[in-house]
């Protein structure tokens, strides 16, 4: 089974309040777009010797190629999705995983965590394991809260086997806390820029100082798309921009460029742009050291 894990982008994010176990209360847009890993599961063939990585039980053989990430394959989401469902069905059938990376990571559009969600929708189809869609986003959130996420709306394996229309997510709670919101950019054309370096999310909230708004991100959505430019920010933007100042320089050459709206997603340290049409030069604005990529608005 292949399935093409996409990315997501944050259309405003306010930071209302800090919980006493640490986490915070958001308040968020997710919406998806068609920048995409691509993920295979196979079910392992006995007896099968490759130079893959095995993880410590033998039961996941891990290949990863794209975009290289540095780490034990046991932390690779993936993975942990396996481990999830393997405490729920301990004779879960081993599994031969490859991972081939195209979304930056350390950027704020969710792709790890995409890859992880889309892991367990794949495991549930091949094993036709017993658990149902709000229940996989529960195990989907142990992972990352915007895991919830992709396994709503970037899917196209739900219990049925039926498609799934990708929507947009509201978000106001700790980041799974999600419902469907009526905004479309189709037509609208996308461009996201990842400089040559992350941010992590302690930088993020290193510095974030939690406020309830005036007016709620839920309402000031239903603004027209160029009127975002005045009244949808992203919180994160306020602790990150001194951090990386390059990061501000980007947002205004996006808008310099003819973007409508701009902004950082999630908490960095990638940044897009919504545009009326297509930018074909688009990969030319910024050096090579960036990765620069456009897609039309998926929904």
């Amino acid at each position: 089974m292949i399935l093409f894990p996409e990315a997501k982008i944050n259309i405003g994010l306010n930071v209302i309040r800090r919980r006493e176990d640490g986490y915070h209360i958001l308040q968020t847009l997710f919406y998806p777009i068609n920048w995409c890993d691509a993920l295979e599961i196979l079910p392992l063939s006995e007896g099968k010797d490759d130079d893959c990585l095995r993880t410590a039980d033998n039961k996941v053989h891990w290949h990863q190629t794209g975009i290289s990430v540095d780490c034990d394959p046991e932390h690779n989401l993936c993975v942990k999705a396996y481990r999830l469902l393997q405490e729920r069905f301990p004779a879960l059938p081993a599994v031969e995983m490859h991972l081939e990376k195209q979304i930056p990571f350390g950027a704020g559009l969710g792709g790890g965590s995409s890859d992880g969600s889309h892991a367990l929708l794949m495991l549930r189809e091949m094993f036709n394991l017993d658990v149902s869609d709000a229940e996989l986003e529960v195990m989907a959130a142990r992972m990352g809260a915007d895991c919830a996420f992709f396994c709503r709306c970037g899917n196209r394996l739900n219990t049925a086997g039926n498609q799934q229309k990708m929507q947009a997510q509201y978000c106001e709670g700790i980041g799974h806390e999600i419902v469907p919101h009526p905004l479309s950019l189709q037509g609208k054309y996308i461009v996201v820029v990842k400089p040559p370096f992350g941010v992590s999310t302690r930088e993020a909230y290193s510095n974030v100082h939690p406020k309830i708004p005036k007016v709620s991100l839920d309402m000031r959505l239903t603004c027209p798309l160029d009127e975002w430019k005045d009244c949808i920010h992203n919180d994160f933007e306020d602790s990150v921009f001194p951090l990386y100042p390059q990061l501000n320089t980007i947002k205004q050459q996006l808008y310099q460029r003819g973007a409508l709206y701009a902004s950082m997603s999630g908490s960095g340290s990638a940044l897009f742009g919504i545009f009326e049409h297509e930018q074909q030069d688009c990969a030319t604005w910024f050096d090579e050291k960036h990765i620069v990529s456009g897609h039309w608005a998926l929904v």
